[in-house]
């Protein structure tokens, strides 16, 4: 093999390393992000049994007539009340335990 045969050899060996070094860093990066995520997702489960038992409970249905009738204090955060938003969050909370 000549020297400059085994220069491109060297050549392309670098460019591949440097390109799944790449891919590693990628994909490292994104493993410990997913991790942590997970971690914090699983910490909120009491939270999200509490708020799947509460949306169309009784009490439920209370705070969301009392919010209709203009109740409620005007400030008063209040997201909880929307159908779309809590039925959005527990239907995603649902496709993101499937996938786990």
């Amino acid at each position: 093999m000549t020297s400059h045969n085994r220069r491109n050899d060297t050549n392309d060996q670098v460019r591949r390393i440097r390109q799944m070094e790449r891919r590693f860093v990628r994909v490292s990066a994104c493993v410990k992000r997913l991790s942590t995520a997970l971690d914090q997702f699983e910490a909120v489960q009491d939270d999200l049994a509490v708020l799947d038992q509460y949306y169309g409970s009784d009490e439920w249905r209370e705070d969301f007539a009392a919010d209709e009738a203009g109740l409620l204090p005007e400030g008063l955060k209040r997201g909880v009340l929307s159908e779309d938003g809590i039925w959005n969050l527990l239907s995603d909370c649902r496709d993101l335990k499937s996938k786990i």
